[in-house]
């Protein structure tokens, strides 16, 4: 095995001894995939592992989370997006070797291109013109992902240059990038706001959009276009004496829900030190025992507010609003420039978007490449779109490449034991003896919590 270099002798072998111990067990749970992790303790371990089930695009059902002291101990229930369990042999295998090296994590980022990151003030058109400026400074867009939130845009976007196929480094080329996507940005009335910055693709790509918009205070901005139905119900609460602050989550249930809370809590420098996660029909209820990096739980009002609003917003980042689009065609330049330009004229914003692109042959860059985009879209004033517009714009970009999808829903399936976690009233709080006790249960290490 290749050692990361900055480790030393010492620390290579407390490594080898507590490399993590996988288990997956279809067996046992007629309708989930069970996946058990134990492991030493580590800082970002949970966040690891739950990343490596998300980019894997499973659905987690049930999960049960304990790292207290120096051990760390998960136990997952999961199924594939249509509600079954994972059985194909290559994917089980890789989740597996995945989870046994999280020890040395991982980006997940793409390091052969060049990475632009842009935060601004959202508004009709502005990623036409972003991708119409990127197609005449000859960049070629390769990956993508555009949020937006409470009238905020966050995107990272991978890039390579059109005539050499290699990462763009050359420093005037990037001021020039830089340069002219700022003014986009800018536009009109965003001369503070608008950020643009140039990288080497080395960072998880949705674990950056959050501190984006983390660092862009996207919590603090007033909704747009939501209902109070809308918003995820988050309480936070203080265990004095057991020396945890105690966070109750409950929401809609989605694909990415538990990575998206835990990145947001890692990213605030919060340690989760046991939690239970649940869903029941469409809803799901997440329980949280945390602490700060230093021990401490919540120190203060203000900041249970603010942590608050961090999770809510985090929650509502990944929403899919608007009419679900897939654009399946043959790649070529300025094909996203032209797309998005469609959607302009014809007042149609794209709220959130995942821009691939699917190579042929690795390592070239040969003609036949095909362009695999998703596309969600609302009229100029946040509402859902008219039909006869969304027709019109396939007729012109082409009705067999771009094609509506229904928003994919996750299968909700009953799963063992199922618990209520809320009661009408509000949150109710397990003590921690309740929540232990009920981890060692589902871990098979006691035949009863009750």
């Amino acid at each position: 095995m290749e050692w990361p270099s900055y480790l030393d002798e010492y620390e290579k072998l407390v490594l080898r001894m507590t490399t993590p111990r996988v288990m997956i067990d279809n067996a046992g749970c007629s309708k989930t995939t069970r996946i058990t992790i134990d492991s030493a303790r580590k800082p970002g371990i949970l966040l690891e592992a739950v990343r490596v089930l998300t980019d894997m695009n499973v659905s987690i059902k049930k999960a049960y989370i304990c790292s207290d002291g120096r051990w760390f101990m998960d136990v997952f229930h999961v199924t594939d997006q249509n509600g079954n369990k994972l059985t194909d042999d290559d994917d089980l295998n890789y989740i597996k070797l995945s989870l046994s090296t999280i020890h040395y994590g991982s980006s997940k980022g793409f390091r052969d291109l060049t990475a632009l990151e842009l935060t601004g003030t959202d508004r009709l058109g502005l990623l036409s013109e972003v991708f119409a400026v990127l197609s005449d400074l000859q960049c070629n867009v390769v990956e993508s992902k555009v949020w937006t939130h409470n009238g905020r845009i966050a995107s990272v976007i991978y890039v390579k240059d059109c005539d050499s196929g290699s990462p763009i480094e050359d420093p005037q080329q990037i001021d020039r990038i830089e340069g002219r996507l700022r003014n986009v940005l800018k536009g009109d009335n965003d001369i503070r706001s608008a950020k643009t910055s140039v990288s080497m693709g080395v960072t998880h790509t949705e674990r950056r959009l959050h501190q984006m918009m983390f660092a862009d205070r996207d919590y603090e901005r007033k909704p747009i276009m939501r209902t109070s139905g809308d918003s995820p119900l988050v309480t936070v609460q203080n265990c004095l004496e057991r020396g945890y602050s105690v966070m109750n989550i409950q929401c809609k249930d989605r694909m990415k829900l538990l990575f998206d809370v835990v990145c947001t809590l890692t990213d605030m420098q919060y340690v989760v030190f046991h939690a239970t996660v649940n869903t029941a029909g469409d809803l799901a209820y997440m329980e949280f025992f945390i602490r700060h990096t230093d021990g401490t739980p919540i120190s203060s009002e203000a900041e249970k507010q603010r942590v608050i609003l961090c999770l809510q917003a985090a929650i509502q980042r990944r929403a899919s609003l608007g009419v679900r689009l897939e654009l399946f065609m043959a790649d070529r330049k300025g094909l996203l420039a032209d797309v998005m330009r469609t959607f302009r004229e014809n007042g149609l914003n794209v709220t959130r978007a995942e821009i691939s692109t699917i190579f042929r042959e690795k390592g070239l860059n040969p003609t036949g490449d095909t362009a695999e985009n998703v596309f969600y879209v609302t009229d100029a004033s946040g509402k859902p779109a008219d039909s006869n517009i969304i027709e019109s714009v396939r007729q012109k970009v082409g009705m067999s490449n771009l094609i509506v999808k229904e928003l994919p829903s996750i299968n909700h399936q009953a799963t063992e034991r199922d618990e209520p976690t809320f009661g009408s009233g509000g949150a109710v709080l397990l003590s921690l003896g309740s929540l232990v006790r009920r981890n060692l249960y589902n871990l098979g290490l006691i035949k009863s919590y009750s």
